[in-house]
């Protein structure tokens, strides 16, 4: 077993042999593995550790995004080449014991309602995080990593940058190459570099909660040893994770490799697939059994139809079900981050034209006395 080590009180920067924080074949691998030996990742939390459990408000105007999501890797695998398909086993999600959830003003879903910066520190015990931020609040946890992804080629590096400066220019919210807290710190991985913000056809910030221990994510391999790294580590998350963060963490990841050879030019598999044998958590958490539920609606607030628009039925069913949680006493800010962190948005229907509904799911099992 190979095991990568950091050190948590420096940051990537300071260690810029353990990972990356950007996209690029030209960025080389950190370690070996055969297929089927098992890996040891030591992972950094979403910021870098830019913030602590002694973080205020006031550091909020320092915060640097240039290092956000700072990867272990890449692994090189053993054996596979362009156009097979990496299966990656999560064998094991090992938390540290202090977590974060943050409203970053001009991100988020709901980014226009909440411009008001708001910081959560949550201690990790016994596999549940509380925080006396949002007293009367336990999180079961489930663990996943949040980041996970192989190198793409130069070509479609060359692609997807360009497609992305084309969704900018059109005014869409990007994240282009910048080189401003990039490791590596120079060169073409840090002008070019994708950055891992959002997930692509090579993997990135999915942040899909059912990839826990046990669970198995398929990669269409690009480069030569696939070059495999991850990071971006949650304690939990609600389906959507619409304040921006999870329960964020550091945390410990034991990862198995397999190359299915071929699959992907063969059955010309261009999108990630993962699977998992069993519950992706405790089945209670999974399909909770005493919940209360809001339903949004394409309809805006003059009452008015935007048929068939579903982020905006999503958009009401969160903006329901935070007005749901101040009816219990919780404020603003508290009942989004409660949303982000334990909130499942489902799509419930996409037939009922010109009203699609999108249902947000609150087990009630995380509020005690």
């Amino acid at each position: 077993m190979k095991i990568v080590e950091i050190d948590r009180s420096k940051s990537l920067q300071e260690q810029p042999h353990t990972g990356h924080n950007r996209w690029h074949p030209s960025i080389p691998p950190i370690v070996e593995a055969d297929p089927g030996e098992e890996v040891v990742l030591q992972t950094r939390d979403a910021l870098d550790g830019q913030f602590n459990k002694h973080t205020t408000l006031a550091d909020f105007a320092h915060l640097n995004a240039g290092p956000i999501h700072p990867l272990t890797g890449p692994v090189y695998v053993k054996g596979a080449k362009p156009g097979d398909l990496l299966e990656v086993e999560f064998v094991e999600i090992r938390p540290e014991p202090w977590a974060f959830t943050m409203i970053l003003p001009g991100l988020g879903f709901l980014r226009d309602l909440y411009t008001t910066p708001f910081f959560v520190s949550w201690k990790i015990e016994n596999n549940f995080a509380t925080s006396n931020e949002i007293p009367g609040v336990r999180i079961p946890g489930a663990p996943f990593m949040g980041v996970s992804g192989v190198s793409p080629s130069m070509e479609k590096l060359i692609e997807w940058n360009k497609r992305e400066a084309d969704a900018m220019s059109k005014g869409g919210m990007v994240f282009p190459p910048d080189p401003g807290g990039a490791v590596p710190p120079s060169g073409p991985a840090a002008n070019e570099g994708m950055r891992t913000v959002p997930p692509r056809e090579c993997g990135g910030n999915f942040d899909v909660k059912q990839l826990t221990a046990g669970s198995k994510l398929y990669l269409p391999v690009y480069a030569d040893g696939a070059l495999f790294s991850t990071g971006d580590a949650h304690f939990a998350q609600g389906d959507g994770e619409v304040c921006v963060t999870a329960v964020e963490m550091s945390a410990t990841c034991n990862v198995r490799f397999n190359v299915h050879k071929g699959e992907a030019a063969r059955k010309n598999i261009r999108a990630p697939r993962f699977a998992h044998p069993g519950f992706f958590t405790n089945p209670e958490m999974a399909a909770p059994k005493n919940f209360i539920a809001t339903m949004g609606m394409p309809i805006r607030e003059d009452g008015t139809n935007e048929p068939e628009n579903l982020t905006l039925a999503c958009r009401n069913a969160v903006i329901h079900m935070t007005e749901l949680l101040q009816e219990r006493g919780f404020s603003k800010e508290q009942a989004y981050c409660i949303c982000s962190v334990a909130v499942d948005l489902r799509i419930s229907n996409v037939v009922d034209v010109p009203n699609f509904v999108v249902s947000a799911i609150l087990p009630e099992s995380i509020f005690v006395k």
